[in-house]
C-alpha cells in the first residue's frame, strides 16, 4: 500500500519575546510563510496531523487550515518536541495502516535529517538541497511503500521540496 508523509518544519518563529522556546510564537513573517504553504496545500485532507506541542508549530497548523488545508485527525505529539529520527520514525510506527497521508510539523535539525533518513537517493537535487538548508516553512513530500510499521531509513522516495514565501 503506497502512503503520502508530508515532512514540514515550522514557519519562522519571533525571537522578540521572553516566552520559553515552547512557548515562542511565529512571527510576521512567520504567519505570511505558513499561510503562503497553505495555499500551496490548499485543499489537501490529511488523514493525520502530527503536530510537536510547541506554540510555532500548532500556530503554523493554524494558518494552513486557514488557507484551506484540513485533517481526519490532529495530535499534538510531545515526543516530537526535541525528538530525535529514531523517535520520529517510532511515532510515524504507530501510525494506523490505513492512514494514507500524513502531515508531521516539527524542527530543525530533526526534519531534515527525517527525511533524509527516509529517502532512498539522496542524490537528487531536492535531497542535496535539504542537507544544505531545511528552512523555516520548507515541506518535503515523501511516498512510502508498505506500512507504517515497517518504516526504516531508505524506506521511501523524496518527491518533493518546496519552500513557500509570503
Amino acid at each position: 500500500m503506497s502512503h503520502t508523509l508530508v515532512v514540514m518544519r515550522h514557519a519562522k518563529s519571533s525571537w522578540k519575546t521572553n516566552d520559553a522556546d515552547l512557548n515562542r510564537p511565529l512571527s510576521g513573517r512567520g504567519t505570511r510563510d505558513a499561510v503562503v504553504a497553505g495555499q500551496r496545500l490548499a485543499g489537501t485532507r490529511f488523514d493525520l496531523v502530527l503536530i510537536s506541542p510547541a506554540a510555532r508549530t500548532r500556530q503554523t497548523w493554524d494558518c494552513l487550515t486557514m488557507a484551506g488545508v484540513s485533517a481526519g485527525e490532529v495530535r499534538i505529539e510531545d515526543d516530537l518536541y526535541h525528538a530525535w529520527t529514531p523517535q520520529v520514525i517510532d511515532v510515524l510506527a504507530g501510525v494506523p495502516a490505513q492512514t494514507q497521508k500524513v502531515l508531521l510539523i516539527g524542527h530543525e535539525p530533526t526534519v531534515s535529517d527525517l527525511v533524509l533518513t527516509l529517502a532512498s537517493d539522496t542524490t537528487t537535487p531536492d535531497a542535496l538541497r535539504i542537507n544544505q538548508k531545511f528552512p523555516t516553512s520548507g515541506i518535503a513530500v515523501l511516498s512510502l511503500e508498505g506500512e507504517w510499521e515497517a518504516l526504516a531509513a531508505d524506506g521511501a522516495e523524496l518527491a518533493a521540496f518546496e519552500v513557500p514565501r509570503g
